[in-house]
């Protein structure tokens, strides 16, 4: 007897499990890695990949990804002396953790998927008078320290700011802009004093 196989218009209809939409996160991470989707669009297909109910919703956001995208696989937290962490930090069930003296590109992308992290800037040397980070925390915490004289802007769903710093800021001080995209987790920012 031949298996039966669902045609693809039922399937598109059925109702999406928690796993599925975990597994398009997953997917779309790893192709936002590789540089296939921008920023802009990552964001968009994140939040409908979250929001999705069924299988044709998330088969959408996948459509004109390759099917062998790379999965995200769970990388070790960079050591302290590393003075170059390249433009992204993803980490899958597990914790990075970014601090002492390293360079900070201009635009730096840090994922974390079911873990948590903490980018310590404290020690760090920002290369560009303007950092953009881009902070996706999937079920996850991730904590960005700030030293005092540092403008931080903070924006996006589920960022929270702890000011521990109420000195005047320089007209000309650097910027680190956190753009920042919680879902069941949070991104916060904190000024704390260099160690």
């Amino acid at each position: 007897m031949e298996p039966y196989h669902e045609p693809a218009a039922e399937r598109a209809r059925l109702r999406a499990s928690d796993q599925d939409r975990d597994e398009t996160v997953r997917r779309l991470q790893a192709a936002f890695a590789e540089g296939r989707l921008t920023d802009g669009e990552f964001d968009e297909r994140m939040r409908g990949a979250l929001a999705a109910r069924t299988y044709g919703d998330l088969a959408g956001l996948l459509a004109d990804l390759p099917a062998d995208t790379a999965p995200v696989a769970p990388r070790p937290a960079a050591p302290a002396h590393t003075p170059r962490p390249g433009r992204h930090s993803i980490t899958f069930k597990d914790t990075v953790r970014l601090a002492g003296r390293w360079r900070v590109p201009g635009t730096f992308r840090a994922v974390v998927y079911k873990g948590g992290g903490v980018i310590d800037l404290r020690a760090a040397e920002l290369t560009e008078p303007v950092t953009t980070i881009l902070a996706v925390a999937y079920k996850s915490d991730i904590e960005f320290l700030v030293p005092p004289g540092v403008r931080i802007e903070a924006s996006g769903f589920g960022v929270t700011r702890d000011e521990e710093w109420t000195g005047e800021l320089d007209p000309g001080a650097p910027v680190v802009h956190i753009r920042a995209f919680a879902y069941k987790g949070r991104v916060e920012t904190r000024t704390m004093p260099r160690r």
